[in-house]
């Protein structure tokens, strides 16, 4: 997990903190996340659905047009849990997550498309169901491009529950006095959460990595004090 600050949302932003990577990058629909040449963009699902959570929680009485959409969200969600089950000897599990996604989520998504475009003129476009459906319309490209990849993810769930703790905490200091601050508390959600990712209990990182770095020159190489490299010390040797 590794958190960065930038002064702004430009799209100069984005450009330099992966520049020159080339793998899969999954985002919202911010703009600026496009005007990256080397990575395949991806659209996460889960964002799209929310805005039908929330048109769906704005109407009087349930049902209608934000039902029908969740209901192909389950849908693709479903064939993403069949995915998860063990693959069938001989096929690895990228062979198997894309096999079902061709057979099942591509006709839910042509099936799902052809319905945004027949409700996009029958719905006011500032409603919250407009809205949920002029994003989904507008991302499509995206959205859907994970069928193509066994790797892809469906949505970036993962990263949001991991950002919740730093969102959390922004709600309470609200902003940094300086950019230094705002740099160091990005460099140490980065550690805590990445601790937490490779199941390394954090106060035990902590006093371990600032026991060690005092006897270390300044230009001394520290990478074996990352998170993941202080999990394989600890991990208990086989009998």
């Amino acid at each position: 997990m590794l958190f960065d600050y930038r002064p702004g949302r430009g799209q100069e932003y984005p450009q330099a903190f992966l520049a020159g990577y080339k793998g899969l990058l999954m985002t919202d629909g911010y703009a600026a996340w496009r005007t990256l040449e080397g990575p395949t963009h991806l659209g996460c699902l889960a964002h799209a659905r929310r805005g039908f959570v929330d048109a769906l929680k704005g109407m009087k009485k349930p049902g209608g047009r934000a039902s029908q959409a969740l209901a192909y969200f389950k849908a693709l969600y479903q064939v993403e849990a069949l995915a998860k089950a063990d693959p069938p000897e001989g096929e690895t599990r990228v062979e198997y997550t894309h096999r079902l996604r061709q057979q099942h989520s591509v006709p839910l998504l042509e099936a799902f498309r052809k319905w945004l475009d027949e409700q996009a003129p029958q719905v006011l476009p500032e409603s919250l169901l407009g809205k949920a459906i002029s994003y989904t319309r507008n991302q499509w490209a995206y959205l859907c491009r994970y069928v193509s990849d066994g790797r892809a993810p469906v949505d970036n769930n993962v990263i949001e529950r991991d950002i919740r703790p730093f969102c959390t905490g922004r709600a309470s200091w609200l902003f940094s006095d300086t950019v230094a601050g705002a740099k160091a508390s990005a460099m140490i959600y980065s550690l805590m959460l990445t601790c937490r990712a490779c199941n390394v209990e954090p106060y035990a990182y902590l006093v371990h990595v600032l026991t060690e770095l005092p006897k270390r020159a300044s230009d001394a190489e520290v990478t074996d004090l990352l998170p993941f490299n202080f999990a394989r010390l600890t991990v208990a040797p086989r009998a």
